[in-house]
């Protein structure tokens, strides 16, 4: 499926046929009812963070965000992303370490030292085998925002 506003997408499972084996490729979405328990508020600095170390691998390879040359251009980055949902957005992550503090940095621990409920297919199909992910949504008055790293490599 193309995007709606002509971006161009880098996704190597585009053949994948477990997109037409499971309804809501990659995720098992949890029943309404479960979102509450499985989602915790985040600050927008904390926002920018979670979506920032999505730029690391779950291996640990290449270097995490907090100890790369170019941290601060990936934080600018995802500041940029995020500003676009202005002043008045609200966050949420599936991590947990937001569950006591919606300050979390998670530049702190990176993915490796990060937990979460996950929303992804336990399904394997045809290669596809994913563990982890960690997710963020911007809540806005007039849109939601999602940003979410499945295995992240």
């Amino acid at each position: 499926m193309s995007d709606p506003r002509g971006w161009v997408r880098l996704d190597p499972d585009s053949t994948n046929t477990a997109r037409r084996t499971v309804p809501a490729y990659p995720f098992a979405p949890p029943a309404a009812s479960e979102f509450p328990e499985r989602l915790y508020r985040l600050d927008a600095e904390a926002a920018v963070t979670a979506l920032a170390v999505m730029a690391e691998e779950w291996s640990g390879r290449p270097l995490p965000v907090r100890f790369r040359p170019d941290r601060d251009v990936v934080l600018a980055d995802a500041r940029t992303l995020l500003d676009r949902y202005g002043r008045a957005a609200a966050y949420w992550t599936n991590a947990t370490a937001a569950a006591s503090d919606p300050a979390t940095d998670f530049l702190a621990t990176g993915l490796q030292g990060t937990d979460s409920h996950g929303f992804l297919t336990s399904e394997y199909l045809n290669g596809l085998d994913l563990g982890r992910d960690l997710g963020l949504i911007a809540v806005t008055d007039d849109e939601v925002g999602v940003f979410w790293s499945f295995e992240a490599y």
